[in-house]
This record gives C-alpha cells, structure tokens and sequence, in this order.
C-alpha cells in the first residue's frame, strides 16, 4: 500500500483510546510473555516475523491511565524478558503515538497532535529507526517527513503513514487492523482472523511450564543461548540477577507514580530474574 493511500483516514471524528503492540517474533514465540501483561488480548500474525497483540484495554477504558503510558509499560515489560523488541503504537481523543522498546535500551517514541503536528524529537525518530533496521538512505526520507508539518494528515494518517514504512521490514497487518479504531471494533476485527489466538492472564503453573518450555527452545535455537535460563552459564546467573536488580525500583517507581504498566514491567522483570534463578537451582548437576 502507497503512501498516499495511507492518508485518508477511515472516518472523521476524536478518536476512542486504543492501541496495538507489534512484536518482531512469531505468535508462538509472543504467547507465554503476553500471557503476564494481564489484560485480555488477541494474539495475531502480522507479517513474516511480526506478530501483533490487540488489547483489551481495561487499564484506560475503566481504570483512569493514560494509554500511551499503559502500553509503554506493557512494550518495556515484553522486550525486557525476550530477544525480539516491540513496537507500540497507541492513540486517544488528542494525540497519537509510537514507542519502541528492545531490551535493556532507554525507549524510544514520537507523539503527533490530534491533527498531525509532530512534537516529539526528530533524534527519537531516527533511533526508532535505526533499531529497527530500516535503511538509512531509502527509508530515511519517510521517515524524516513524519517529523515535519503536513496538513493533509492527522495524527491517524501519521500512524498509518509510519506502517507504510514499516513493510520495508516485514511489517504487514491484517486487514481491519486500522490505527485509530477503537479497541472494541480492533478486538471484534482480530477475533475474526484465521490465526487469531486469546491471550488472558492464566494460572501461575501454566504460566511456570510454557516459560521453561520457550526458555528450552531459546537455549537450542539463539545465538542468546548463554544468556539464558537453563543454560547454566555464568552469564545467565548473573542476568538474573541483574533483573532482579532493575525490577524492585523499577517497580517501586511504578506503585509511586501508580502507573499498572510500569508496575507490570517491574513485576516481569522480577518474575523473569527470579526463574531464572530457580531453574538453575533446581536443574541437575552432573
């Protein structure tokens, strides 16, 4: 899909909140980490390495929190206990907005006005593409038009405007799936999908074996292997506990500033430390 064709929006009107979460991992590899964010999710395909999670929205529809810092939060919580990073893209009746989350790194994001006036850094912009691969040539110059005035777009031609980009790497979301609906029309559009999946908050056992079966696979498979739980290398021990170490204040600053995303961050980070720790006491010793 062209450019152009991204920025006639779907209809006009003050968008309902709403967001999408874009993992670059296939759907089987998102599942046991989506399963902690604890809110009602679908799960889908959304090109060759990309999956997309298409939330409830609880946290904004009934409980008060801004969108943009609920699913920055859930970003941070699921690229902190995986290889792969993700990219939030949210909105509301004012603003729209993404935020890209990889591992350990600092987020990075850009915010547009309700009628499409960039004020986030052009810098963040750059970072966001950067991290994810896109070409620093080619790409470059859509990217950079999405931090310059445009009056033919809004902030939800911005968002669309910015997945135009993102095909260049692999980015493909299912029809339907359109920045700026509103998250009950995104929800009843992903339960209709063929691949679709439902992602709720399950029992702590479920949640216990389907960590160790993907850490299982990590281990065989990633070039991260060493890193993680079950290995039994030094450098996983001491990433655990380096987990551990960032979840308590992580967590701690999430209940003061009483963010659930943040808080839900700090908790993953906890719970993936603490695994590891126990899988490698609980492993056996030759």
């Amino acid at each position: 899909m062209s450019m152009e064709e991204f920025r006639a929006g779907p209809r006009p009107g003050r968008a309902a909140p709403g967001a999408l979460l874009l993992c670059r991992a296939d759907p089987a590899s998102v599942a046991p980490a989506a399963h902690l964010l604890r809110d009602r999710m679908l799960l889908a395909g959304a090109g060759g390495e990309w999956s997309v999670l298409v939330p409830q929205g609880k946290p904004w529809q009934h409980g008060g929190e801004p969108v943009d810092g609920v699913v920055t939060g859930w970003a941070t919580a699921l690229a902190l206990g995986a290889p792969w990073p993700v990219l939030a893209l949210w909105w509301d009746a004012d603003r729209a907005g993404c935020t890209l989350a990889s591992g350990f790194r600092r987020p990075v994001g850009y915010i547009w006005l309700v009628g499409g006036t960039p004020v986030g850094e052009e810098e963040a912009m750059r970072a966001l593409a950067a991290r994810l691969g896109l070409d620093p040539v080619l790409d470059m110059q859509y990217v950079d038009a999405l931090t310059r005035p445009d009056s033919a777009a809004d902030a939800r031609a911005r968002l669309r405007a910015l997945l135009a980009v993102l095909a260049r790497v692999g980015v493909a979301l299912p029809a339907g799936l359109t920045p700026g609906e509103p998250a009950d029309r995104l929800r009843e559009v992903a339960r209709g999908l063929p691949d679709a999946r439902q992602i709720a908050w399950p029992d702590w056992r479920e949640t216990l074996r389907a960590e160790l079966g993907t850490v299982g696979n990590r281990v065989m498979s990633s070039p991260l292997g060493p890193w993680l739980p079950g290995s039994a290398s030094p450098k996983a021990r001491v990433l655990a506990v380096a987990q551990i170490t960032a979840g308590l204040p992580l967590t701690a600053w999430g209940l003061r500033r009483r963010s659930g995303g943040w808080v839900v961050a700090g908790l993953l980070l906890l719970g993936h430390g603490a695994l590891g720790l126990l899988y490698d006491v609980g492993r056996p010793r030759d």
